[in-house]
């Protein structure tokens, strides 16, 4: 049996549409986060402790889960499958923030875009399940909300707001994955 732990990235510097960085780091929040989470992590017990630790491609994950790998002495790997929901290649950058609030009020069948939304969320969920050991994921809202969909069947894309660094808590046992715990959920609205 092992322990996964699902983290969203910590507040960055900027969201959609307000900065020209497509990929921007976090802010000084988001780096206190980024250290909250960490020290939460490495006070698990040993048996609980993740070991390794993997990222979205994108920067904010990536610094987010720095000081965790540095805490434990790993190396962070990259998953692109836990990476940001894709949105349409059409859609300008201003655009974004409109189509992720249409998907959020959708079924993950019914999200319109340049791939099977429903294929992505499986993907997110077969990266989870192909995980062995304890393992702290740094990921996105979308990227939870898609493992919690795979995990419970439910058909909504937003079922959960997982704020900056919580984190949400999965077992696997003979290849299944199952929720442990939901993480602490955003007082503000997302984006």
């Amino acid at each position: 049996m092992a322990r996964l732990y699902m983290i969203r990235h910590g507040k960055p510097s900027a969201v959609w549409g307000q900065n020209p960085d497509p990929d921007p780091g976090l802010d000084e929040a988001g780096q206190a986060q980024a250290r909250a989470a960490a020290d939460a992590l490495t006070a698990l017990p040993a048996d609980q402790r993740p070991t390794r630790v993997f990222s979205s491609p994108l920067r904010r994950c990536r610094e987010t889960a720095q000081p965790f790998a540095d805490a434990i002495g790993a190396s962070v790997e990259i998953e692109a499958r836990f990476g940001e929901i894709p949105s349409p290649s059409s859609l300008k950058e201003e655009e974004r923030g409109p189509w992720l609030r249409n998907a959020f009020q959708s079924q993950w069948s019914e999200v319109k875009g340049d791939i099977d939304y429903n294929e992505w969320r499986a993907a997110v969920g077969e990266a989870l399940g192909e995980l062995d050991g304890n393992t702290a994921v740094f990921s996105h809202f979308v990227a939870i909300n898609a493992a919690l969909a795979c995990v419970t069947g439910e058909t909504k894309v937003l079922t959960f707001r997982p704020d900056h660094a919580s984190i949400t808590v999965f077992e696997v046992k003979g290849g299944k994955v199952s929720l442990v715990e939901r993480g602490p959920e955003a007082a503000t609205q997302v984006l």
